[in-house]
C-alpha cells in the first residue's frame, strides 16, 4: 500500500495505474507535455499545502467541463476541438491512457485542455464549488460482481463531491453498456442532487463520438445506454 501524507483523506483506489510498457514516443509525451497541462497542485503527496485551483487562470471566462476517466482520450480531444470556447479537464489514473491522450493532443493541436493523471477525487478536493458546467462519465469500470458495486463511480463517495463542484443546471452525462450500471446510476445520482433529463436511453447525444470501449461493447453484442442529468439548483 502506498504511503499517504498524514493529512490526506483516506481513500481506497481500485484499478490499474499502469499496464504494458510504454513506447518511447509515449514516454517522451509524458516527459515533455504533462507538466504543462497540469490544472494545478492536486496530489497530496507532492502538494501537502495545496490550495483550491483557479479555473479562470486556466481558461479565462470560458465554461469548464470535466471528463472522469477518459480512457484513451478520443472523446476528450473530440470535445476540445469541437468546442474551442470551453475549457476541459480530464482525469485518468491509468498512465497508459494518459500517454495515449497526450499523443492525440499533439496531433489535434488542442489548446483548451488540462490533464490530471490521477484519482478524480483529489481533483474534486481543489476545484471550487459550482465550477463545472458539464461532466462526462463514459464507460466506467463496471465492477460486475455484486460485492464490488460499492467500487463503482456512481456511489456517494464520488457523486457527493461531484455534486459540489457542478454548477446548478450543469449537465452530467453517463454512457455504459452494463444494464445493472444503468440501474445503480438511476438510483444513486438523483440522491446527490441531480435530476434525469428524460430521453431515449439508447439514443447517443448529437455531439457523441463513439469510443473504443463502445466499439468493443458493440462487437460483443452489448447495447450502449446514454443518460443525462442536470444539477438541481
Amino acid at each position: 500500500m502506498e504511503k499517504k501524507h498524514p493529512q490526506a483523506p483516506w481513500r481506497n483506489f481500485y484499478g490499474r495505474r499502469k499496464g504494458h510498457t510504454l513506447r518511447d514516443s509515449q514516454e517522451r509525451y509524458l516527459a515533455q507535455d504533462l507538466d504543462a497541462l497540469s490544472p494545478g497542485p492536486v496530489e497530496w503527496e507532492a502538494n501537502p499545502e495545496r490550495r483550491p485551483i483557479d479555473p479562470a487562470a486556466l481558461f479565462g471566462e470560458r465554461d469548464v467541463w470535466l471528463e472522469i476517466g477518459f480512457g484513451g482520450g478520443e472523446h476528450l480531444v473530440h470535445q476540445a476541438v469541437t468546442n474551442p470556447d470551453v475549457g476541459i479537464i480530464g482525469a485518468e489514473p491509468y498512465i497508459n491512457g494518459v500517454a495515449m491522450l497526450l499523443g492525440k493532443i499533439r496531433e489535434a493541436g488542442a489548446t483548451n485542455l488540462r490533464v490530471h493523471p490521477g484519482d478524480v477525487r483529489d481533483l474534486f478536493d481543489v476545484l471550487p464549488g459550482a465550477t463545472i458546467a458539464r461532466a462526462f462519465l463514459l464507460y466506467p469500470d463496471p465492477w460486475p460482481k455484486a460485492r464490488h458495486h460499492r467500487r463503482r463511480f456512481v456511489t456517494e463517495d464520488h457523486l457527493a463531491p461531484l455534486a459540489r463542484v457542478m454548477r446548478p443546471g450543469g449537465l452530467f452525462r453517463v454512457a455504459t453498456d452494463i444494464p445493472d450500471y444503468v440501474r445503480q446510476t438511476l438510483e444513486e445520482v438523483p440522491r446527490q442532487g441531480f435530476d434525469r433529463i428524460e430521453a431515449d436511453l439508447h439514443a447517443p447525444w448529437d455531439d457523441w463520438l463513439s469510443t473504443r470501449y463502445e466499439q468493443k461493447a458493440l462487437r460483443e453484442g452489448r447495447k450502449p445506454h446514454y443518460l443525462t442529468f442536470h444539477r438541481r439548483a
